[in-house]
């Protein structure tokens, strides 16, 4: 091959380079860059939902598509029969314009002057509602008194639920001395336990849900017997164990993750009637329930923690657990049962939890487990009956608070009573030289 016979070939073969790197980029542009309302998109990919509701003339409207837009991704959704739909979405950022679709309104008398088209914007939390009302509703003002009845009623049935992981993270720490970070990701154990017994399966909820309460249990002792009595046994210090315990809470709640997906996932059997007859409180079959079960679970382990003969030697083990053990009481069998005790309530508080703010999140225990130190100081550490108490208030106050603050930022205000009343009482509610529990 001469030296003209190569110049001749090399521009062909850059050209051919040249026109591959062009296809290729072409096609990066094309699939990769394409906007995500092109896009397959799954629901577990968005993990953020636009609640609408659609109703005329104070009546829900079945059937109405609703759409919404950012620019770069156009979801769509259908009302019910209660008039709701969600509408999964990618992202919360920037705002969201929400379309109501005139020509799926059939047999619906729309009058004049009808909104059919708005903007919502999402605050802190993963979900943003937003009504459509079609003709002259009438307008139904609530008064300030019957608003704080409805909200401490709502702020009672969440203190209940907040007692159930509460108590036994207090428990945890009364025998053992460990501040567990990972306590919120045993609550969320539960919820997914109960959502794969029940979805996975077909079983009833009433059947996943005490199987769920057990396999937390089973969790709680497999956590102790393979992470922490080791370690306690090896003498690591209370620094050392908490550490721990927040690089556990990291580990499971990814872990949460990989199983679950980043989206909300709903347990079946939830119930949104409400029931009549009581006034301005609103309340739900599912919410009374939740509080009759949290009663009725509260009652039974204060029965047992008083009554018998091991609920007497935890209090102990909690009290002094070197007195416990020179009294001839088996502190780490008391330890153990503990852990189990504590993981089992923990699950029973996720399950609920997932029904009172409904769904399921890879992430929903470590959203209230602020809420758990806050209550278990408050009450007392280490005492049961003082996270009880503690729950409740924590519960009122979150709720009740919605009345002068806004929702998003109801949290601060439990934590703010709670740094007012530790200045005055350090040692909690309940704290040592009035313990009961």
């Amino acid at each position: 091959m001469t030296t003209r016979q190569a110049s001749l070939r090399m521009p062909r073969r850059r050209r051919s380079i040249l026109t591959l790197l062009s296809g290729f980029f072409a096609a990066a542009l094309v699939f990769g860059l394409a906007p995500a309302s092109m896009a397959a998109v799954g629901d577990e990919d968005l993990p953020y939902s636009i609640n609408v509701n659609v109703r005329s003339e104070g009546e829900p409207v079945a059937q109405a598509k609703v759409t919404a837009t950012d620019g770069s991704f156009t979801g769509e959704g259908t009302t019910d029969e209660r008039g709701r739909a969600t509408i999964k979405v990618p992202t919360k950022e920037g705002t969201w314009t929400l379309e109501l679709d005139r020509t799926s309104l059939s047999g619906i008398s729309v009058p004049d002057g009808s909104e059919f088209e708005r903007t919502v914007e999402f605050g802190s939390s993963s979900t943003v509602s937003s009504n459509f009302t079609l003709g002259a509703a009438e307008r139904q003002t609530t008064s300030f008194v019957d608003q704080l009845l409805s909200r401490t009623v709502n702020g009672l049935n969440f203190g209940l639920m907040l007692a159930l992981a509460a108590i036994g993270l207090s428990l945890v720490f009364g025998t053992t001395g460990l501040s567990n970070f990972a306590h919120g990701e045993m609550v969320t154990f539960g919820a997914i336990a109960a959502l794969f017994l029940s979805a996975g399966t077909g079983w009833s909820i009433w059947v996943a849900i005490p199987l769920a309460i057990i396999l937390s249990g089973l969790f709680g002792l497999a956590m102790d017997a393979g992470i922490w009595r080791p370690l306690r046994r090896r003498g690591l210090g209370i620094v050392q164990l908490m550490i721990v315990s927040i690089g556990l809470s990291l580990a499971l709640r990814y872990i949460f993750q990989i199983f679950i997906g980043g989206g909300t996932q709903q347990l079946p059997g939830a119930s949104s009637e409400i029931i009549p007859g009581l006034g301005p409180v609103r309340i739900s079959v599912t919410d009374v329930t939740s509080m009759a079960i949290s009663i009725v679970v509260i009652g039974a382990f204060a029965w047992w923690l008083t009554r018998t003969r091991l609920g007497r030697a935890t209090r102990a083990v909690s009290d002094n657990p070197s007195l416990a053990a020179a009294s001839g009481i088996d502190v780490d069998n008391v330890v153990r049962i503990v852990w189990v005790l504590a993981s089992a309530l923990a699950g029973l508080a996720g399950v609920l939890w997932a029904y009172f703010r409904p769904g399921i999140r890879w992430d929903m225990g470590s959203g209230i487990l602020l809420l758990m130190f806050a209550a278990v100081v408050l009450g007392g550490l280490g005492t049961a009956f003082g996270a009880l108490i503690g729950s409740i208030v924590v519960g009122l106050l979150v709720e009740v608070s919605t009345l002068w603050i806004p929702s998003d930022m109801k949290y601060v205000g439990a934590l703010v009573v709670l740094i007012v009343i530790l200045l005055f009482r350090p040692q909690g509610i309940l704290g040592r030289r009035e313990r009961i529990g």
